[in-house]
């Protein structure tokens, strides 16, 4: 039997042992490669969509197109101080953060010691030592494991600012549909204090009338009905306005009533001349959402790796070099250097199958990831079909209201003249004045309605962000 312990490793011999594993390192990772999905879009749209382009800039800004001042304060004040964003931007950082930590596995780690002390034995002799050194580890990424992780974080950092992205584009949305529900609902209040300054008038003259025998109490009621469910109509859009400027005050980062009264006046934007639309393929590179799913799936693709790489063994160099001395009051001084180098191997032997269940796992993560962005890019087809009809039909139910409402104006002119000479009967001047109020209402909502279809229209073709704008927030410069 052979009682000589065994010889420590030699530094010549670790250094090949080092430059093996490191060969073998660069060689190809396990699990699956990751290839760009090309979308399948049409060439074209297959709603009526609007002809005309106005240039990338307008799609990333387009709500500079509205010739509204201050809808364009309220989107950048929105940008600086929406909790939401910043809460998005935060997000992004942290992501920013994993990547790093991330590509800092994959070099040695190192760490510095020292320390000292004092013994006595007896009444005599006190031994003084301290010990300076370095230890370094370092683990082999053999089977790409740790290159894996990488691109993994490195993807969820580009989903991160894809997110961010679709965080301004939503965010701007939500303001300009919030102003123009605000605008619509100030026009449609004008309009019902309009009508019922002139209901009250007829009121009055038909109950002047009644009290000369020249109308019946009918229709003095009847008057009286038709004004206050005028009347009744000012509460609710009042409250409209309240709300739709309360929560403009919050997406700005201010708190509720900050802005009633720097929006109490104003009228609805501009319909922009001309509108980005652009082919399908184009939006769907655009489109932020798209984006970031895509990315997603990207770093669930290289999690199969990580979690693959986890069922083979892990190798790891670890090394010390320190310097020792030690001080003998009696005795004298001493010092040495100790360096060692040790490579370990570890691997499971038995798991009952866990490591392989939890690369299914990770293989359905990816399947229900890849599900997702096919379903991202058919909703983001929808959302501008959708978008493009609506602003089309809304367009033309803005033009018919538009002449039913000149219709009717006319026709209350006429009815109150001819009643007036006693030409009609009552009814007929109640009828053209609750006409005229339907339709110049409707015309309002109709105009909205016809803007908030174009701002929906940019939601879904990604406008409101620019790739700029992502570098500058990646970077930390907020814009």
């Amino acid at each position: 039997m052979n009682n000589t312990p065994p010889r420590p490793l030699r530094w010549r011999h670790a250094g090949l042992l080092a430059a093996l594993l490191l060969a073998l390192g660069g060689c190809a990772s396990v699990g699956p490669d990751y290839r760009p999905l090309a979308p399948q879009a049409p060439a074209e749209w297959h709603a009526a969509h609007i002809t005309g382009d106005a240039g990338q800039h307008s799609l990333e800004r387009w709500w500079q197109q509205f010739g509204d001042a201050q809808l364009v304060a309220l989107i950048e004040q929105s940008f600086r101080a929406n909790p939401d964003l910043l809460a998005a931007r935060a997000s992004l950082r942290a992501s920013r953060a994993l990547e790093r930590a991330a590509l800092a596995d994959r070099d040695p780690g190192l760490t510095a010691s020292a320390s000292s002390g004092a013994s006595k034995r007896g009444g005599a002799a006190v031994n003084e030592s301290w010990v300076a050194g370095f230890d370094a580890d370092w683990e082999i990424d053999l089977f790409g494991g740790i290159r894996r992780g990488i691109e993994a974080a490195q993807a969820d950092s580009a989903a991160a600012a894809a997110s961010l992205a679709d965080a301004h584009a939503s965010l701007a949305a939500e303001v300009a549909l919030d102003y123009i529900t605000l605008r619509t609902a100030q026009a449609r209040l004008q309009i019902a204090q309009r009508n019922l300054a002139s209901q009250e008038e007829t009121l009055q003259i038909t109950d002047w009338r009644a009290q000369a025998g020249l109308a019946s109490s009918v229709d003095v009621e009847q008057s009286r009905t038709n004004t206050e469910q005028t009347r009744a109509q000012i509460p609710s859009l009042r409250t409209s306005i309240a709300s739709a400027a309360n929560r403009l005050s919050v997406l700005t980062g201010e708190a509720p009533g900050r802005l009633q009264e720097t929006l109490a006046t104003g009228r609805l934007p501009d319909m922009p001349a001309a509108i980005a639309v652009g082919i399908p393929a184009d939006v769907l590179r655009q489109r932020p959402d798209v984006r970031a799913a895509e990315r997603t799936l990207a770093a669930e693709v290289a999690r199969t790796g990580v979690a693959e790489a986890d069922r083979y063994p892990s190798f790891r160099l670890s090394g010390t070099l320190a310097l020792e001395s030690v001080a003998f009051s009696a005795l004298g001084n001493g010092a040495s250097v100790l360096r060692s180098i040790t490579a370990g191997i570890s691997g499971v032997l038995f798991d009952g199958g866990r490591l392989q269940a939890q690369v299914d796992r990770q293989d359905a993560v990816r399947e229900k990831s890849l599900q997702n962005y096919r379903g991202t890019v058919l909703g983001a087809l929808e959302d501008v079909e959708n978008a493009l009809t609506a602003v089309d039909n809304t367009g033309r139910r803005r033009e018919a209201l538009a002449a039913a409402s000149a219709a009717a104006r006319n026709a209350n002119l006429l009815a109150a003249d001819r009643y007036r000479s006693g030409l009609i009967d009552f009814a007929t001047v109640l009828e053209t004045q609750r006409s005229l109020l339907t339709t110049e209402d409707s015309l309002a909502s109709a105009e909205g309605d016809r803007l908030t279809a174009l701002v929906q229209l940019y939601k879904a073709l990604g406008g409101g962000w620019s790739a700029a704008d992502a570098s500058d927030e990646s970077n930390g410069n907020p814009s």
